[in-house]
């Protein structure tokens, strides 16, 4: 399994600006792709929406080497709950601390040296006050589990991640498929997992040809499928094949074939200046106030 990366988490953004200013301004991240859709995406990319939606990735390098975030944002949504599903990312970056400050967003010292602050949105990060190192600062995704054990063997006996720490006690697995990769933490909470509307979804690349035998194995294991293997298309750049998997929680899992991610993800150098047209043509804040309605919550 060497050859498989962690790629991204995808977040449903109800307010596209403040969204773009947390994760610009006080990360210290930058829009690498910036894509517009007329359509929902054949693999509910954006949630279970049919309208007209963007993705932007941002992050703190190209997605050859970094494992970035997915911002999706469905135009006529401007609010999603929340649930208890995600945990939080982990990101070394002192800088970010620093940004925080100057901005006078919230945060908290959750743990030496380590600030918890929430994206709009209510997603929560926590910034590890520390030079920002030259590989990918971003350490860890932690999702909440039901059952450690059972999860732990999902992870590690299907999708052949291997485990890097387990602690009983902590109810606490660190998994991954490489040591210079993101890692995903696995909290077991003794409770259900909620997932709310703002559920995301972590994505991995693979060879195409691992895609087949991954739906296959989920199948032979009788283990949820949600997107059968079905091909992608982004206008005017690479069509990608994807399998989309649910664990014993129902988190999402994206399986993308690699050797067509890596040429649909290069990174854009219009990326930012595309983010911040989008927003600026986007009318439809001053729509809904015009016409004295407000957005949907999800």
């Amino acid at each position: 399994m060497g050859t498989r990366r962690a790629l991204h988490f995808v977040f449903k953004a109800g307010r596209r600006g403040p969204a773009a200013r947390f994760y610009r301004q006080l990360l210290g991240m930058s829009a690498l792709r910036h894509e517009e859709f007329a359509q929902g995406c054949k693999a509910a990319c954006n949630g279970p929406y049919d309208g007209k939606w963007s993705k932007t990735m941002v992050g703190y390098g190209p997605e050859d080497a970094h494992f970035v975030v997915e911002l999706t944002y469905n135009y006529g949504v401007g609010e999603y709950r929340l649930g208890n599903d995600f945990l939080g990312i982990t990101l070394a970056s002192s800088q970010a601390v620093s940004n925080a400050r100057n901005m006078g967003w919230p945060i908290k010292e959750v743990a030496k040296g380590v600030f918890e602050t929430e994206a709009p949105g209510g997603y929560k990060f926590y910034l590890e006050d520390k030079e920002q190192p030259q590989q990918d600062p971003v350490l860890k995704v932690a999702l909440a589990v039901s059952d450690l054990q059972k999860s732990v063997n999902y992870w590690s006996n299907l999708l052949g991640m291997k485990i890097y720490e387990k602690d009983e006690e902590k109810q606490r697995a660190l998994l991954g498929y490489g040591d210079n990769q993101c890692k995903l933490e696995l909290q077991g909470i003794g409770a259900a997992v909620d997932h709310g509307t703002a559920f995301g979804r972590i994505a991995f690349s693979c060879p195409k040809d691992e895609l087949p035998h991954i739906e296959a194995l989920m199948k032979k294991e009788e283990q949820k499928i949600l997107t059968p293997l079905v091909s992608l298309d982004t206008p005017g750049k690479a069509t990608v094949q994807v399998v989309i998997l649910a664990d014993p929680d129902g988190h999402e899992i994206c399986f993308v074939g690699d050797e067509a991610f890596r040429e649909l993800s290069k990174v854009d150098p219009d990326g930012d200046k595309l983010l911040d047209d989008a927003m600026a043509a986007d009318k439809s804040d001053e729509w809904f106030a015009k016409h004295n309605m407000q957005k949907a919550s999800a």
